[in-house]
């Protein structure tokens, strides 16, 4: 699903334009973004939990020569289902 079948599928089901159903996607979709990366948690019981993880610096290897390289620190977003998600996908 792309996001314009899931604009089209918010529009159908709450009987909104596909403009204002465009709009309110964009918006609770950029309300997460900037809450996760102002280090927030932004938790939807039986959804999931979006957050940032610091992943550590560590030492890799350059996978055409072989050498070892240094991997910077970095911080990622990460997305945790929560159970009634989980237990969906299950079938």
């Amino acid at each position: 699903m792309k996001k314009q079948d899931l604009v089209k599928k918010i529009a159908e089901e709450v009987g909104l334009s596909q403009k204002q159903a465009a709009a309110a996607l964009g918006c609770a979709l950029d309300s997460i973004v900037a809450a996760v990366a102002a280090g927030e948690k932004v938790q939807f019981v039986g959804f999931g939990t979006f957050e940032s993880k610091t992943r550590a610096a560590r030492t890799g290897l350059n996978p055409q020569t072989g050498e070892a390289i240094q991997i910077a620190a970095a911080t990622v977003p990460v997305f945790k289902a929560g159970k009634e998600f989980k237990d969906a996908v299950k079938g």
